[in-house]
């Protein structure tokens, strides 16, 4: 059934912007499988994450759901469609069993959506844009998800993951005790969960300049780190004992200086306790990425850097803090979105990894995953109460 259309803008630059975004990222996405046949796209690379061809009925399904339907006030173009490609609805132990469509019926479904909100767009404008900015992100964020499957599969395109070297030795940043802004302004857009903006305050703490390097991960290995039943806690040791894991392959593979890769909540943590040091909590990860820095000799040229931290962006880090709503959280434009995932089982990811877009990352942006997943791009930067 259609749905009441929102107010809309007049039809100008902020449609035209909105549809070269919208094509700019489909090229990315089809260009991100291009490589692929379809046998590729239809199997189950791993029980814990979608096939390929399920990510891009999803993909135009929701485009078409928010775009089309609740902004345009369409019919959906293909109804019978809307439950099989819910996330909720549709739970990813099912997706390789169920009849979903096919790669080329799903790309003819990708280019038919685009088609009529394409049109949509161009008549009645981007309201406030806030609908059209999500959707062009969820595709961008699904685009890393794809890569998480591609990675577990061997498959993803050449020269990735990069295997850019971290640059001098780690260092620790102090950062003094008080209260700072966090979380996103009114401004522009932000998910849910990432306002209201609010005080928070933090004691002193210091923090290590870079994330984990694959050379110490495989020391921590190497020394016991998946033996030692003292560094890991209850839920660790338990998962630890459960799936007898060792480092991630991808560690031992890349760049002995490049970031740790693939690393498990539990880990990270066990990690942190066996260097005397621990996760920090998003509050403290967020205000050392908001805290201006003095200019240095050792600031490696050309490495992304967010206030005192280095290599920003190369790795998803894991923080110590349980995901939730901030003070005076409101869900919109739907609760799925965040609402449903509050409570002690995710924990919070701060950063981005290379496989986000520098259109989603940022420095209140939150990510959030269960502490045993290990195919987010994820590694860790240590945190202390005080240097030693």
């Amino acid at each position: 059934m259609a749905t009441t259309a929102p107010q809309t803008s007049q039809p100008g630059r902020d449609a035209e912007q909105l549809l070269l975004a919208l094509d700019q990222t489909r090229s990315k996405t089809l260009a991100l499988v291009a490589h692929l046949d379809d046998e590729q796209l239809v199997r189950v690379h791993s029980p814990i994450m979608s096939p390929l061809v399920w990510d891009l009925g999803h993909i135009a399904a929701y485009e078409d759901l928010w775009l089309a339907n609740r902004h345009a006030g369409l019919e959906l173009l293909r109804p019978e469609l809307a439950e099989l490609y819910d996330a909720f609805e549709t739970p990813r132990a099912v997706r390789g069993e169920i009849a979903a469509l096919g790669p080329s019926d799903a790309r003819a479904y990708l280019q038919d959506v685009r088609a009529r909100t394409s049109e949509a767009i161009s008549l009645m404008g981007v309201g406030d844009g806030t609908v059209g900015e999500m959707v062009v992100r969820h595709e961008l964020q699904h685009s890393e998800t794809m890569r998480q499957t591609l990675a577990i599969a061997g498959l993803l395109p050449a020269g990735e993951p990069p295997q850019d070297p971290l640059e001098g030795p780690q260092e620790w940043v102090e950062i003094p005790a008080g209260p700072f802004a966090m979380g996103a302004g009114p401004e522009g857009f932000a998910y849910d969960n990432e306002r209201p903006r609010h005080t928070a305050e933090t004691p002193a703490f210091a923090i290590a300049r870079r994330p984990v390097s694959n050379a110490s991960w495989l020391r921590f290995s190497e020394d016991g780190g998946y033996e030692r039943r003292e560094w890991w806690s209850r839920d660790g040791w338990e998962w630890c004992e459960q799936e007898r894991p060792t480092h991630n392959p991808a560690i031992a593979a890349g760049h002995p200086q490049a970031p740790a890769c693939h690393i498990s909540w539990f880990e990270a943590e066990a990690f942190a306790r066996a260097h005397d040091a621990r996760l920090p909590s998003e509050a403290e990860w967020e205000k050392a990425a908001r805290r201006p820095r003095e200019a240095s000799a050792r600031d490696a040229p050309g490495e992304l850097q967010a206030g005192v931290l280095d290599a920003v962006g190369r790795v998803w880090e894991w923080t110590r803090s349980p995901f939730g709503g901030y003070p005076g959280f409101v869900a919109h434009p739907y609760r799925e979105y965040s609402e449903v995932f509050f409570g002690d089982a995710y924990r919070v990811l701060r950063g981005g990894s290379w496989a986000t877009d520098p259109r989603v990352a940022g420095p209140t942006f939150r990510n959030w995953d269960l502490p045993q997943r290990r195919q987010i791009f994820a590694g860790v930067r240590l945190a202390r109460d005080r240097t030693r």
